[in-house]
């Protein structure tokens, strides 16, 4: 039996990037609905997609008004951490993973973070099915001006940075939710709006060079958690 995950990208150019090769090649197949082109989200998951994954957009997880297609997304976030399925949210996937199982989101909170930026796992982490056995300090691409402020009741909490604390969390056995984007390649930052990066005190070109340098072993890293993260939506499927 094909194993899919419904994938839901908020925007043109937030795909699901260099994970989708990976996951296929750990044997989950995608079904990408684009919300911002007006594409229509099922109203449930089950039967026929066995996995969410929830992409990064420039949204408040409930900014209804701009980003309508939200509020199904969360009701299939729902459905998804009530039975147990798969989840992985990045960054506005992250933070709306975290608001509907009770956590809390703010705008425009905190130190914004772009580019390759490094992680620390916590002990956690250590017993995680994905993030076990990672390098301790992993760098990954951010671009985010929004912030978890309160993880979920019962989250385990997986790493953190300096400027952002709620890097990583696990809800339950199947459901993650990430603030970076682990699905983003270095050249994806040369895409990026240069004058919003200048309001924040941000050069793209220095941006770009920095994750560059660090892509090869950032790419190892999160090739492996999707990996992990495929195999854990065909365990459940089968």
């Amino acid at each position: 039996m094909a194993v899919t995950a419904l994938v839901v990208q908020n925007t043109p150019t937030g795909g699901p990037g260099r994970w989708e090769r990976w996951l296929d090649e750990g044997g989950l197949t995608l079904d990408v609905v684009r919300g911002y082109a007006g594409e229509e989200l099922p109203e449930r998951l089950r039967p026929r997609h066995q996995a969410l994954v929830v992409l990064g957009g420039g949204y408040l997880p409930d900014d209804d008004a701009r980003a309508p297609w939200l509020a199904r997304t969360r009701e299939l976030a729902r459905e998804a951490v009530e039975f147990g399925l798969p989840v992985f949210g990045i960054c506005l996937g992250g933070q709306l993973l975290a608001q509907v199982a009770g956590g809390a989101v703010r705008g425009e909170h905190g130190q914004p973070e772009f580019g390759s930026t490094q992680l620390t796992l916590r002990q956690e982490a250590a017993d995680d099915p994905l993030f076990a056995g990672l390098p301790a300090r992993p760098h990954a691409i951010e671009n985010h001006v929004d912030a978890i402020t309160a993880l979920p009741p019962g989250a385990t909490w997986l790493a953190s940075t300096d400027g952002c604390p709620y890097q990583a969390f696990r809800l339950g056995e199947r459901a993650w939710g990430v603030q970076f984007h682990p699905e983003a390649e270095a050249e994806r930052i040369s895409g990026w709006d240069t004058d919003r990066l200048a309001r924040h005190g941000a050069d793209r070109d220095t941006l770009h060079r920095a994750a560059l340098a660090a892509d090869a072993e950032s790419a190892a890293v999160w090739r492996e958690v999707a990996l992990r993260f495929a195999g854990q939506a065909v365990a459940a499927a089968t």
